[in-house]
């Protein structure tokens, strides 16, 4: 099987995720699962970027340490993207030791190799961007257009000029290294125009990594971060199964913004290319997402955040308006009008109908079982038409996401969905029924047929881009599995016939505009707000500064047990009732409901409770279960094997590296046959019941108990 290996740029912590970062990560998602729809081992990597005078200047403005300032920021990323479903394999922090670790070999090996040299520098210097710039201190940077300030100080050079040619030969023989074309144009003009020795280390500032043998440099932030890739998954480790996951993983695919692709396209190489290092695979740029035609930042005061729309209309409306809207590779502009439109016309009106009048039409007429085509079925033009378009539609969506051009191809997968809705209003399937003949019978079992056929296709198109609407339109036709099918082996006629269908739920309500634009404005003036809030709080209290994002809806612990949400006491940790939801049999409690109105217990009754912080080490399904995983899960003075009924929303690919909460001291149970010595703690969405992990920053200690 083959690998596939991409990362995201490493989001720096100077604020809270907002919808670019999202965008970035979306697309990551989706790339990965489209391509392990194709049958590749695929994977991708996040993080964050937490080293630099920005990130000083901002603790101190709080009050509170650089450490402290990025481990709260840090878990807003991570929150942002567990709630948002991104199923990302790997995330670093530049402040965790095994990076720094890593960083230092890579100097080494660079210095090694002749390309470090000590000089000093005085010049302008930008502070956002972390960059030296061209001209005098006080002159614009052309990057993000602030005044620049002076800087003079001693410094580690490194010798990006030697590797001028070097990049040139790269770009020449690799013309796909950096895409799309006009990126590459950009770089290549860039180097063409020559290179200037880069300074890697300041000594101006105390927050980032130490220089090997000169403590009192710390590195560029551009060299720290960048190695994160590389220490992600496993480079500079002594264990072995890190050593062989860097040498199975890498070189990476780096998908990027625009505004950083000088960094990735021309240092980055250069930095491995001196280390002896193996090249990355490519850079892929994206362009900006524009609010009131400009890029959204902090500054500008135009920050859009994920987490409002994602309460509003669902993950899956997002990630459909950023890939759908915004042709790849080119800026595309957000407005909240232009995103409801997008939902209401092509998820509610085309996809969402057509789906609801088709499974509400088996379920009227055929019992709500599949029907059989006719006997002997002489097609006609409007069937051939449908698998014409079907066929055409996985092919072209192939194509289009091989290049990512993703508009297209969803583009093509729209044009099947219509030709399904003039396909269901040229048949007249409800005139049909109304006729007593056996021909009409028979040609209604037809039509119903092929337009359940094409909503199993469309569930397998879309599962990359909407994996959570895709999986329920598959539960819904009574299919097994779930909709992430391998791509290359659909084809059609395939749906079981006689299937019973699941009872049917609309996949995307319609929503009245201005209800849903107001909804969405109040949230994020709530959200704001409330992160304001919270980060004042963490000035008067360096305790604040690590504690969970304010504006967060996902449950901590704390909140979980006031809800009695999930963990039990130990003597109320009896066999579940026959009126138990599965996931309290398999060690998940349920929760009690959306009131919380489970029982009032005594703080007595809590101290009992021994809640610790572990790592999932491995994950499998358990044979014969549908929502049962067995985990080893390390907390921190042994490692205990435990069964969870999880796997409805994880997979043992998600939870592998993830930090858990489990409940350390309930009594040993056997669950299928398998030992569970633990509970792992969840939630309980009410609208669903399917369980949510309780998250914990990922540098908490294995171990740490929770009170």
């Amino acid at each position: 099987m083959s690998r596939f290996f991409l990362t995201t740029p490493l989001y720096y912590v100077n604020a809270r995720p907002h919808l670019g970062h999202a965008y970035s990560t979306i697309v990551a998602d989706t790339v990965v699962r489209f391509r392990q729809q194709l049958g590749e081992n695929a994977s991708f990597l996040t993080g964050t970027d937490e080293h630099g005078q920005k990130i000083q200047r901002a603790a101190e403005a709080a009050g509170i340490t650089p450490q402290q300032f990025a481990d709260a920021n840090a878990a807003r990323f991570r929150e942002e993207w567990d709630r948002l479903g991104l199923r990302y394999s790997y995330f670093i922090r530049t402040s965790e030791a095994r990076h720094a670790a890593a960083v230092a070999a890579v100097f080494r090996r660079m210095q090694a190799n002749g390309h470090i040299y000590k000089g000093e520098y005085s010049g302008a210097y930008c502070v956002h961007d972390e960059l030296y710039v061209e001209g005098q201190p006080g002159d614009v940077c052309p990057t993000c257009g602030r005044p620049t300030e002076k800087l003079t100080e001693e410094n580690y050079y490194f010798r990006l000029s030697a590797f001028q040619q070097p990049l040139l030969k790269l770009y020449e023989e690799q013309p796909e290294f950096i895409r799309p074309e006009s990126r590459r144009n950009e770089v290549l003009a860039f180097v063409q125009a020559g290179l200037r020795d880069l300074s890697i280390s300041r000594t101006s500032i105390r927050w980032g990594i130490p220089v090997p043998g000169d403590e009192k440099h710390v590195f560029y932030v551009w060299l720290d971060a960048l190695c994160g890739y590389l220490t992600g998954i496993g480079y500079g480790s002594e264990l072995p199964a890190d050593r062989q996951r860097f040498q199975d993983l890498w070189p990476a695919w780096h998908l990027v913004g625009k505004e950083i692709v000088r960094f990735h396209a021309v240092y980055w190489p250069a930095f491995l290319m001196a280390a002896g290092l193996p090249l990355p695979r490519g850079i892929i740029a994206h362009g900006w997402l524009l609010f009131e035609e400009e890029k959204m930042s902090k500054s500008r005061g135009n920050v859009v955040r994920a987490e409002p729309i994602r309460r509003v209309l669902g993950s899956d409306a997002l990630r459909y308006f950023l890939l759908r809207e915004i042709s790849f590779g080119q800026d595309g502009s957000f407005s909240y009008d232009s995103l409801v439109s997008r939902y209401n016309s092509d998820l509610a009106n085309d996809w969402g109908n057509l789906a609801s009048r088709t499974l509400n039409m088996i379920h009227r007429y055929f019992g709500g079982k599949i029907p059989y085509p006719a006997a002997g079925v002489a097609w006609l033009h409007g069937d051939l038409e449908i698998m014409r378009l079907a066929e055409q539609a996985r092919d072209e969506l192939r194509q289009a996401f091989d290049q990512h051009h993703f508009a297209r191809g969803l583009e093509s997968v729209w044009q099947l969905i219509a030709g399904l809705n003039r396909y269901l209003v040229d048949q007249e399937p409800w005139a049909l029924a109304e006729k007593n003949d056996s021909g009409s019978r028979s040609r209604l079992a037809t039509v119903l047929h092929i337009a359940a056929e094409g909503l199993r296709f469309i569930a397998v198109l879309l599962a990359s881009v909407l994996p959570g609407s895709a999986n329920r339109l598959w539960t819904q036709l009574g299919l097994e599995g779930d909709a992430a099918q391998r791509i290359d082996g659909l084809t059609w006629g395939k749906i079981p016939v006689d299937q019973a269908i699941a009872p049917i739920e609309p996949l995307f309500p319609r929503l009245e505009k201005a209800v849903a634009i107001e909804q969405l404005r109040r949230l994020e003036t709530e959200s704001e707000a409330a992160a304001s809030s919270g980060q004042a709080a963490a000035g008067q209290s360096a305790a604040a500064a690590s504690a969970p994002p304010a504006d967060a809806t996902a449950p901590t612990p704390a909140a979980v047990m006031d809800k009695a949400a999930t963990a039990v006491p130990p003597a109320a940790a009896s066999a579940p009732t026959a009126n138990a939801p599965a996931a309290a049999a398999a060690g998940t409690q349920a929760a009690a409901g959306a009131s919380g109105s489970a029982a009032r217990i005594a703080i007595d009754d809590f101290a009992k409770v021994d809640m610790r912080v572990g790592e999932v080490k491995t994950a499998e399904r358990i044979p014969g279960a549908t929502k049962l995983l067995k985990l080893t899960v390390d907390i921190g003075t042994e490692t205990r094997q435990i069964v969870a009924g999880i796997a409805e929303a994880y997979t043992p690919f998600d939870l592998v590296g993830k930090k858990v909460v489990i409940v350390a001291n309930l009594e040993p149970r056997k669950l299928r046959g398998v030992e569970s010595n633990g509970m792992i703690v969840a939630a309980s969405d009410p609208a669903t019941g399917k369980p949510t992990l309780v998250s914990v920053p990922a540098e908490t200690p294995n171990g740490a108990r929770l009170r």
